[in-house]
């Protein structure tokens, strides 16, 4: 018997965030602002707008303020941004984001290289934002990074991303995007991870987030999908490199997973020739091919 999918998935943009930060230049505050409104206008309802992190790290996302600023909201869109620390959080919050969104590890290793703190220590520092937000009434999103391999450690238990998911889950995190970040995971460690995942904690609060360096991530989104996960993170374009293979791709396109649900029947919501135009548009103010197949396949000939 074929597995249930659902009915409907829900796509959370983000190129605006995660995918231009990995962009060698920084791109205009116009330009952003212009790729989040044709998001919008495609049907995108939950768009990772920017990213609140000390502007030495990311200089890339150093105009965030002004992006929100700039922003004609469209009704029933959330535009959300990535916060690090309480002063993020308060920065983001003063940009009026819809919801901000932390991130932990499930490798030690990982940890220690990209923010400098054990997993201990980076879920200890989310305290005061998770307080902080619960009071400003602001939902919080909760990253995984390294769920199915790492640069450092390789393989990682599933426990372990159990372990951090549920730790996030119970400080206030209203779901956990689940996030294969170097891309080395497979139909098979996908399905093993999230059937240690659901034993314990409920479908409705997991997300995936798949990068295609190996060109597995739609493969692993139809399996999460197969296991009821309905909330797929995706980026435009597939923006945004893997800084942990030079020259492979990063984020999968959300053309191609729009592709993909449209042809499985599961609703999004989303208009994908508008979709694709937004891409094209990207493609072109950055001069680098368009990573969708999808995309060229559909603007070919």
């Amino acid at each position: 018997m074929a597995p249930t999918l659902p009915d409907k998935a829900r796509i959370v943009e983000v190129g605006p965030r995660d995918g231009l930060q990995n962009e060698a230049a920084n791109i205009p505050v116009e330009t952003r602002v212009e790729l989040i409104s044709r998001l919008s206008d495609a049907g995108l309802a939950t768009i990772e707008a920017g990213s609140f992190v000390n502007p030495r790290w990311v200089p890339q996302m150093a105009a965030s303020e002004e992006v929100f600023a700039q922003l004609e909201r469209k009704p029933g869109v959330r535009y959300t941004a990535l916060t690090p620390n309480l002063q993020g959080l308060e920065r983001a919050l003063a940009a009026g984001a819809d919801e901000v969104a932390v991130f932990a590890a499930a490798s030690e290793a990982f940890s220690q290289k990209n923010i400098n703190c054990s997993i201990a220590e980076s879920l200890q520092r989310f305290e005061p934002v998770m307080a902080a937000a619960a009071a400003a009434g602001i939902p919080v999103r909760g990253y995984v990074s390294c769920v199915l391999g790492c640069p450092y450690e390789g393989e990682i238990a599933a426990q372990r991303v159990l372990d951090v998911s549920q730790a996030l889950l119970g400080m206030g995190c209203y779901e956990v995007s689940l996030g294969d970040t170097i891309g080395t995971g497979t139909a098979g460690s996908m399905a093993r991870l999230l059937n240690t995942l659901l034993r314990e904690i409920e479908v409705g609060k997991l997300a995936v987030h798949c990068h295609d360096t190996y060109g597995q991530a739609l493969a692993n989104i139809l399996v999460a999908l197969q296991h009821g996960v309905a909330s797929i993170d995706a980026s435009v374009s597939g923006l945004g490199g893997c800084p942990y293979a030079k020259g492979a791709s990063g984020n999968v396109a959300t053309e191609d997973v729009v592709y993909m649900l449209q042809g499985l029947g599961v609703e999004t919501g989303i208009d994908l020739q508008q979709l694709i135009a937004a891409g094209a548009f990207i493609s072109g103010q950055l001069q680098r091919a368009n990573q969708s197949r999808v995309a060229c396949a559909l603007t070919t000939g």
